[in-house]
Formats: structure tokens, sequence, C-alpha cells
């Protein structure tokens, strides 16, 4: 355990006939050790089997940082970051700009709707955050959004 991560690290490469991308995707789940899957879902434990890796992504799904998985021929780590659902290092404005765009508003209008900033302070802010790469800004005109950078 660290201040920013959890890492854990588990002997063992994937299953024989498991891929990384079918481990990654969660849609295929083979127990290493089925007697003690068992033990830990009768106590209570474990909720199901090899849902593991799919709650952890949607988990992380709206988190600035994502997990890491390290897959190698003898072990498995995985790298869970601390949930940060904004940026470290935004201005207070700048952070309600971000979190309104995080909750749907992609338009000019819709972000100055949500937060009540003008038209002009709103914009500044936005191609702040678009110059330094949190933001991404689609089309042009009146017709222009923005989204988050994943």
């Amino acid at each position: 355990m660290f201040d920013d991560r959890i890492e854990i690290t588990s002997p063992g490469g994937l299953p024989n006939g498991l891929s990384k991308e079918e481990y990654l995707s969660g849609q295929i789940s083979i127990l290493r050790n089925p007697i003690i899957a068992n033990v830990f879902y009768r106590l209570g434990l474990i909720e199901q089997f090899g849902t593991g890796i799919r709650r952890i992504i949607s988990t992380y799904r709206g988190s600035v940082i994502q997990p890491q998985f390290n897959i190698y021929e003898n072990s498995i780590t995985i790298v869970l970051p601390v949930l940060q659902s904004t940026p470290v290092g935004l201005s207070a404005d700048e952070n309600k700009i971000y979190q309104a765009i995080q909750a749907g508003n992609d338009t000019t209008s819709e972000i100055n709707k949500e937060i009540g900033f003008g038209r002009t302070k709103t914009l500044r802010l936005i191609n702040s955050l678009v110059k330094r790469g949190y933001l991404l800004k689609v089309g042009e005109g009146r017709g222009t959004r923005y989204e988050l950078v994943k």
C-alpha cells in the first residue's frame, strides 16, 4: 500500500488458454483455485466469481488516473490508484468547468447555465483546459462541443 495507490501482485500468469484481451475484458473467468474461491463465496467475502476486472474498470470509469494491469508470464500486478474525479492542480474555476463537462454539459451555453459564469470567462477557462490537455474541442462555431481527454 502506498499513499497514492495499492499494488496487488499475484504469482502465476494467466491460466492456459486465456489471452490478455480476454482477461482485461472480464468476459471469461477461469478459477485458479476453485476450493479457495468457494470458501470465500460461502463466507460472503466475494459476491460472484469472475467479476473483479469488470468491477475495477467500471469503478475507475470517471477517474482521471486509470488502473494498470501488468501481465507477465509468471505474475500479474494490478495497480489501483486513488480515485480522482478531477485533475490535480486546477484552479477552483477550472475545476467547476471540468466538473460541468464531466456531468454531461458539453457546449459553452450548457456550461454557462450550469456554472453561472459569463461567456467570456467560461471560454477563457475552457481554452486554458484545452491548451493544457484536459479537454478536447470538437467542432467549430455554434456546433462546438467539449469532451474530457481520456
